[in-house]
């Protein structure tokens, strides 16, 4: 029983070291990054994010980013301004690696592994 505990302990441990990886961006328009990174979270924040600011003026104009977040800012909305423009900001966080990472590279994967498959059976016959 000692060593199951140990071994729990030591696997906390180990996964707290190791840290969470999200995709940072932090300007992006349309849904898309512009310029994004992959990067390791410190211990100090637990959660990925996508954030939307929208500017309160103009009320289409919406810049997305991402990135490492603490918890206490998941699911909050913030308002302030820039440049004399006020803006209100949300957080939308998960919390497994590249969690926050763009939709369409998933479906671009989704979509190459069908065309894979397709022409698999497409050459088989």
């Amino acid at each position: 029983m000692s060593v199951c505990k140990t071994l729990i302990v030591l696997s906390a441990f180990m996964a707290a070291a190791y840290g969470l990886t999200c995709r940072e961006c932090y300007i992006g328009i349309f849904s898309t990054c512009i310029l994004g990174t992959n990067t390791d979270c410190n211990n100090g924040t637990s959660s990925c994010y996508r954030g939307d600011a929208q500017f309160n003026a103009t009320g289409a104009l919406k810049l997305h980013n991402r990135g490492c977040i603490d918890t206490d800012l998941c699911g909050k909305t913030l308002t302030g301004s820039l440049l004399g423009a006020a803006y209100t900001s949300t957080f939308n966080c998960c919390s497994t690696d590249m969690c926050n990472s763009a939709s369409s590279l998933h479906l671009s994967v989704a979509i190459g592994t069908v065309l894979t498959l397709l022409s698999t059976l497409w050459v088989s016959q």
